[in-house]
C-alpha cells in the first residue's frame, strides 16, 4: 500500500470521525410550516401552523435543552412567536399590506412527535377584483435550514394549495366575480387546523382558481422538488456513489434511467396513498442502501448489473422522496400535475448532477490511481452511511 493512498485513508477516517462527533443534538435541516387562508365576504382568516422544534429554533425558548417545550416556556416566547409571524407573514391586497384585526389564539397542540403551535388570526376582507397575496419570509435568513410553507387556501366550496420554498416565497390570487359570489355571507372562526400524525392536513379538495405569482401552480411544486433533493444529501451521497464506480457510457445511462424509473414509480403510488412504509423503516433503508454501493465499488471489479440494484434502491428513494408531499392534502384536480411538477424539479437537480460529474468520472477512469480514488470515495461514502443508518435506528 502506497503512502499516499494511506494518508488519504487516514484523512477520509478522521473526516467521517469528525463528522460524526459534529452533528447536532436536534439537527434540523427541514422546517415545514403549514398556512391555511379561508376567504370570506366578512373576513379573512389565517391559520398558520409550524413544528415545536421550529419554534424553539426561532425563539430560543428551550431552556432546559430537552427539544420540547413545556408549558411554562411556551407561555414565555407566545407573544414572541406571534410578533414574528405577524412580521414575517404578510398578507397583502390590491399590493398593500394588512395586519390582523384581531389574533385569536396561539395554541400549543401536544401530538407526540408531531407537536405543532397553531396561530389563528383574522384579517380585513378581500372584494371582486381585488389580488390577495402572501409572502412568507421565515427563516429567509438562515442558510442552514431549508424551509417550506405548504398553503392551502380555501375560498366558498373551492380550495387550492401552493408549495412556498426556496427563493419563491409569495402567492397571489386575483377574486374573480364568480369566486366571490361563490363565498357564504359570513364565515365562522375555524378549528384548528386537523393536522394529523402524518401532517397531513384535513379537507375537501375542488377546482383550482385562476393564480398569479411564480409560486403558484406548477412552479411552485417544480422548486419544492429542486430544494428538496438539493437538501437531501442522503440521495446525493446515493447517486454519488452509484456513478463513481467505472462504468461505460451505457451503463451510466441505465443506471440513471433505472433511478429516475424506479423513484417516481413509488413517490407516485405513496402521494397517491397506495403505499404506505413508515419512515423508521424507510430512512434507515436509505442510508443502507449508500452503504451497499459504496462496499460495491470497493470490492467488485465490475458492476454490469447495477441498473438492477439501483432500481431496488430507487423505489425505496422514492418512498423518501415523497415525505414532504404526504404532509400536504392535495387536491386531486390537482394532484397529477403536483406531483409531476415535483417529480420533474428533482430530476432536473439529478441531471445537472451528472451533467457536471459525468465527464469529471470518465476523465477519472483513465487516471492510474483511479481505483485507489474510488475506494477513498466509497470509503468516505460508506462511512457517512453507517452514521446515518445508526442515527435513523437509535436517535430518531
Amino acid at each position: 500500500m502506497s503512502l499516499s493512498f494511506r494518508v488519504l485513508s487516514l484523512l477520509s477516517f478522521f473526516t467521517c470521525l469528525s463528522l460524526l462527533f459534529l452533528q447536532p443534538a436536534h439537527a434540523h435541516p427541514y422546517s415545514a410550516g403549514y398556512t391555511t387562508l379561508l376567504i370570506g365576504k366578512e373576513q379573512t382568516i389565517l391559520s398558520y401552523a409550524i413544528d415545536e422544534l421550529s419554534v424553539i429554533e426561532l425563539t430560543g425558548a428551550d431552556k432546559n435543552k430537552n427539544g420540547m417545550l413545556e408549558t411554562d416556556e411556551f407561555n414565555a416566547v407566545k407573544d414572541q412567536f406571534a410578533q414574528s409571524v405577524k412580521k414575517q407573514l404578510v398578507i397583502k391586497i390590491d399590493g398593500e399590506g394588512k395586519e390582523w384585526t384581531s389574533l385569536n389564539n396561539v395554541t400549543l397542540q401536544r401530538e407526540g412527535d408531531a407537536s405543532k403551535i397553531v396561530l389563528n388570526a383574522v384579517f380585513p376582507p378581500i372584494f371582486p377584483g381585488q389580488a390577495i397575496s402572501l409572502e412568507d419570509s421565515l427563516y429567509a435568513n438562515d442558510p442552514k435550514t431549508n424551509y417550506v410553507d405548504l398553503l392551502t387556501i380555501q375560498y366558498g366550496n373551492q380550495k387550492s394549495t401552493a408549495a412556498l420554498s426556496g427563493r419563491n416565497r409569495s402567492w397571489t390570487m386575483l377574486l374573480t366575480e364568480s369566486d366571490w359570489a361563490g363565498l357564504d355571507q359570513g364565515i365562522k372562526q375555524p378549528q384548528q387546523p386537523s393536522i394529523n400524525l402524518a401532517g397531513q392536513m384535513d379537507g375537501a379538495s375542488s377546482a383550482k382558481s385562476e393564480q398569479e405569482g411564480e409560486a403558484s401552480g406548477w412552479f411552485s411544486f417544480f422548486s419544492l422538488g429542486m430544494n428538496h433533493i438539493l437538501s437531501g444529501y442522503d440521495h446525493l451521497l446515493f447517486l454519488f456513489s452509484l456513478l463513481l464506480a467505472r462504468q461505460t457510457f451505457k451503463q451510466y445511462a441505465m443506471v440513471i434511467t433505472s433511478f429516475t424509473i424506479a423513484h417516481s414509480l413509488t413517490l407516485t403510488l405513496t402521494v397517491l396513498g397506495l403505499i404506505s412504509i413508515p419512515s423508521s423503516i424507510v430512512e434507515p433503508a436509505i442510508a443502507l442502501s449508500i452503504c451497499y454501493v459504496a462496499i460495491e465499488n470497493i470490492f467488485s471489479k465490475k458492476v454490469n448489473n447495477r441498473w438492477i440494484v439501483t432500481f431496488f434502491f430507487g423505489l425505496i428513494h422514492g418512498m423518501g422522496f415523497a415525505d414532504l408531499l404526504m404532509e400536504m392534502n392535495l387536491p386531486k384536480s390537482e394532484l397529477a400535475v403536483d406531483i409531476f411538477s415535483f417529480n420533474v424539479g428533482i430530476e432536473a437537480v439529478q441531471l445537472a448532477i451528472v451533467a457536471v460529474l459525468l465527464p469529471v468520472l470518465i476523465r477519472l477512469g483513465s487516471w492510474n490511481y483511479s481505483k485507489k480514488a474510488i475506494n477513498v470515495g466509497s470509503a468516505i461514502a460508506l462511512c457517512l452511511g453507517g452514521i446515518w443508518f445508526v442515527e435513523r435506528i437509535f436517535f430518531s
